[in-house]
């Protein structure tokens, strides 16, 4: 009997639809190919995890089975990372234990990345690199068009990482150069700038945290660094709990879920209760309605709303600052945050109201005039991050038209500002329901 067409189109839709839910399996690709062969032949077993495309997150990891909470997800072998022991076993151990004054374990790791990348086919660790990303976004990588469009204090935080790492650069030349005959190569042109960006980002972004004990050849930073091969295409998730670590018995890294995953979707991990701006600066994505999200509040924009004239003003802004009540002011999914509730308090005493300041720190109510004076610059507050919100939205659409080769960064810090602006358009719901209460 033949198969009505119509029962046929419906089976395609109801397979792209799986595809558009589920994900691409990219298993059958050869890099993934001679990677799963190269964690083979180093101890790591066959695993319910197979790498894939997914619409919403990118390269991600699927699950072939049912996943129950408490199961256990992946097993890394300890032979499969790599921390600073590897780097002192390879052929830079010798030239980093007589190097003084010593190299952080940052540093050491870094050049071994460098160096392994460089070696191409000779290096041991080619499998892993050629899944690496070749290219980041965290905001060091942006262009500073794209910098200049993120909010406050991203963007400040965004140009201390940018002189961090060229720092960093800088003050690493002299130990890169001692490698220079181990290279045929001259050092500098191997251990460039963008070199060591790409190797600090692959770090920054991809490090597992695992505790190694102090040695006499690193700097007293803490060495916290592993990365974990395949373990690492596993992506973040503010919804998901699990438990994650290296297990000094079975000497591999494990991850346990707290979660129940269906066969075919994608398996996440947390990677902490960070809000957007922190997973960009640290990560260089954005986690689309995270409940962890906030828009920060600047101090410059919180007194734009107060009278200069305020004879109590730098009393009120000192009293604000020993209780460190200047930094962390934000909106939220719930409205205004404490914080900043508190902070416009104490900026809204009147003169007769200014020696009850201890008691608007510990959130009595000390007027009616008090709390909505507060209230209202609140809402001012909020109505004028939702305008300058949308104008750098605007400005994003404009530069995405003109700018062609910017549009990936721009599409980042837009997804940003798009998911301030739903935080911000939620709080302005709530203020509103509040002072419609209070009238």
């Amino acid at each position: 009997m033949k198969k009505s067409r119509g029962r046929t189109s419906r089976k395609r839709r109801r397979k792209r639809l799986q595809k558009f839910m589920y994900g691409v399996n990219c298993s059958h690709k050869l890099e993934y190919i001679k990677l799963k062969k190269w964690l083979k032949d180093r101890g790591f077993g066959d695993s319910s995890l197979r790498p894939a495309q997914f619409w919403g997150t990118g390269r991600g990891l699927m699950t072939t089975k049912a996943l129950q909470a408490g199961e256990l997800v992946i097993s890394l072998p300890e032979k499969c990372l790599v921390t600073t022991t590897t780097v002192l076993n390879s052929c830079l151990g010798e030239y980093i234990m007589k190097w003084k004054p010593p190299v952080s374990p940052l540093i050491a790791l870094c050049p071994f990345l460098i160096a392994e990348k460089h070696a191409g086919e000779r290096s041991l660790w080619k499998p892993y690199l050629d899944v690496l990303p070749k290219t980041y976004s965290c905001p060091v990588c942006l262009e500073q068009d794209v910098v200049q469009l993120l909010p406050e204090p991203l963007r400040k935080q965004a140009q201390e990482q940018r002189t961090a790492v060229h720092e960093l650069y800088m003050s690493s030349k002299a130990f890169f150069s001692s490698l220079q005959s181990l290279f045929a190569e001259n050092t500098a042109t191997i251990f460039n700038y963008s070199a060591l960006e790409w190797a600090w980002c692959t770090i920054n972004t991809r490090t597992i945290y695992m505790k190694h004990s102090q040695r006499e050849c690193f700097s007293l930073e803490p060495d916290v660094y592993a990365l974990a091969p395949y373990l690492d295409l596993l992506n973040h998730s503010p919804n998901v709990q699990v438990k994650a670590a290296f297990n000094e018995q079975s000497r591999n890294y494990e991850i346990q879920t707290n979660s129940q995953c269906k066969k075919y979707e994608e398996v996440f991990i947390c990677y902490g209760p960070h809000d957007n701006q922190r997973l960009l600066l640290e990560y260089g994505f954005v986690a689309v309605d995270n409940p962890h999200s906030s828009v920060y509040v600047s101090s410059d924009t919180l007194l734009k709303y107060f009278p200069s004239l305020d004879k109590q003003k730098n009393a009120k802004l000192s009293i604000l600052k020993e209780h460190d009540l200047l930094e962390n002011l934000t909106f939220g999914w719930d409205g205004p945050s404490w914080r900043l509730l508190t902070a416009l308090k104490v900026l809204s005493l009147g003169g007769d109201e200014f020696t009850c300041w201890r008691r608007a720190l510990l959130g009595d109510v000390i007027s009616a005039r008090n709390e909505q004076q507060a209230l209202n610059i609140t809402t001012k507050i909020c109505h004028f991050l939702i305008e300058e919100t949308q104008h750098v939205l605007l400005q994003i659409s404009q530069m995405k038209r003109d700018k062609e080769n910017l549009k990936e960064q721009l599409t980042l810090v837009e997804a940003l500002r798009l998911e301030d602006l739903k935080i911000l358009q939620k709080s302005a719901e709530i203020l509103c329901n509040l002072n419609v209460t209070t009238i």
